[in-house]
């Protein structure tokens, strides 16, 4: 079932920029500062909207992307061309964000952008209950449900569900197999799907 609109789309510069971005990133450990500011302006939309999905919170966002950068920064002689940029960028990111959300776990507010909250099959009468659905709405249905999972399964569910990143890209993203991925993304969906059949049956078709 999803809960996003069509027209929402992960922010990610042109088909060209790995490429680019690998140069620029070359030229930084060099120690060009204007070459890693270019990195920085290319990159900081994708990465605060990244971590506003992660984190819930705009402030929150923009706080966290600045530490990305800065650790970026300081660790610029250990970014491996063999990848590209926006790999290692992604990694620091979601290693962050997941010890933001570990740093505050007794806070529940998670606020969000629409985006799909399960994939799979769904009867017509699901898809007209979605399609009604305001933002204001989704944002209330995912900050009830997401409590289900852990910090892993929102990172890849997000980095793959509404960043729209292949598996292969998270594998590296979090350093492990592309089947441990598969398996978190397996659970992040059956949990969320369980978790709104169980609050919200006018939207998940009720009960099994």
């Amino acid at each position: 079932m999803r809960l996003v609109s069509a027209s929402a789309r992960p922010l990610e510069p042109a088909p060209d920029a790995p490429a680019i971005e690998r140069a620029l990133a070359l030229r930084a450990q060099a120690g060009d500062l204007e070459a890693f500011a270019t990195l920085v302006q290319r990159r900081t939309p994708g990465v605060v909207a990244f971590l506003r999905r992660m984190l819930g919170d705009a402030e929150d966002a923009r706080d966290v992307a600045q530490i990305t950068f800065l650790r970026v920064w300081e660790n610029i002689g250990r970014y491996d061309p063999a990848w590209a940029f926006s790999t290692w960028l992604f990694r620091i990111a979601g290693n962050l964000a997941i010890d933001a959300l570990r740093a505050r776990k007794t806070r529940q507010r998670t606020e969000t952008e629409s985006f799909r909250l399960v994939k799979g099959a769904r009867t017509s009468a699901e898809s007209d209950a979605l399609g009604a659905l305001h933002r204001d709405e989704v944002r209330r249905v995912f900050e009830n449900c997401a409590g289900v999972l852990s910090e892993t399964q929102r990172l890849v569910f997000v980095l793959r569900e509404f960043e729209e990143r292949e598996g292969k890209d998270i594998a590296a993203i979090l350093e492990c197999k592309e089947s441990t991925v598969r398996n978190h993304l397996f659970q992040a969906r059956r949990l969320l799907r369980d978790e709104i059949r169980k609050r919200y049956p006018e939207y998940a078709g009720g009960s099994r």
